[in-house]
């Protein structure tokens, strides 16, 4: 059956961010489909919850509260997965963000911190699982990217900079590492999360983001983590390379921060 090529019996994933939104919609998404799961993220009540809701799916999770702008933590995620459960097949690298900022508010050290957050993580944990995923044949890697790392607007320089390089480290991953392992990202538009809480409950403002995306409506994390599974499954098995935009047909920032010109 079809529906077969989206099984993960016998999987293990690491999912970073994984404590709430898409993070935490993904590893459940994972577990439903047969993987136990690494689950990290700062927030170990958030991540106890999500551990719960894997374990009523009949998977297991193992959770590891940490910081992972501290890039050795986010590598010590493949060992740990490894010493749980004997694997590592995915990691699903989505930890990241970067507040908005003015171009003149945006020095140095805010762009290599953004950098860092976004595209250092998802290195040096995707470097750490390769070994391990060698082990068993292979695996898949998705990185969850963003609709600013392709369109233009103000704010937005150190984030959709960070995007846009996490898009092309996708791309060139995949051919440094097949055929044996997958390398694609999802590039996220305005998806109802707590990273958009402050937005989303005004209701002028949220009307304006639906207005300006051509589906008229705000995406759902669940929507993100059937995308992030068909990567990561069988059924994604001839992809490889690709970022797959899942934006409600957003063509252009459907928030305005407001930000004047220069004087």
């Amino acid at each position: 059956m079809i529906l077969d090529l989206f099984r993960l019996t016998g999987k293990v994933a690491v999912v970073t961010g994984a404590g709430r939104g898409i993070g935490a919609a993904t590893a459940l998404a994972l577990a439903e489909a047969g993987a136990d799961v690494v689950i990290s993220a700062r927030t170990e009540s958030d991540l106890a919850d999500v551990a719960k809701r894997v374990g009523e799916a009949g998977r297991r999770a193992l959770v590891v509260p940490a910081d992972l702008s501290d890039l050795d933590a986010a590598a010590a995620l493949a060992p740990a997965a490894r010493d749980e459960f004997g694997r590592l097949d995915i990691v699903i690298n989505n930890v990241g963000g970067t507040y908005p900022r003015p171009f003149l508010e945006t020095d140095a050290e805010f762009l290599e911190e953004a950098f860092r957050f976004n595209v250092g993580t998802a290195h040096v944990l995707t470097r750490a699982a390769v070994p391990i995923m060698l082990e068993h044949g292979g695996g898949a890697v998705v990185n969850i990217s963003s609709v600013m790392g392709r369109v233009s607007g103000r704010g937005f320089l150190a984030y959709g900079t960070a995007k846009a390089a996490l898009a092309h480290f996708t791309e060139l991953a995949a051919f440094d590492l097949a055929p044996r392992i997958r390398v694609n990202a999802i590039a996220v538009g305005s998806v109802a999360t707590s990273a958009l809480s402050i937005v989303l409950t005004s209701d002028e403002i949220r009307g304006r983001m639906e207005q300006a995306t051509p589906l008229r409506r705000i995406g759902s994390a669940e929507e993100v983590a059937a995308t992030a599974l068909f990567l990561a499954a069988p059924a994604g098995g001839f992809v490889t390379g690709k970022v797959l935009e899942v934006d409600g047909g957003t063509q252009a920032p459907n928030l305005d921060l407001g930000l004047p010109d220069l004087s």
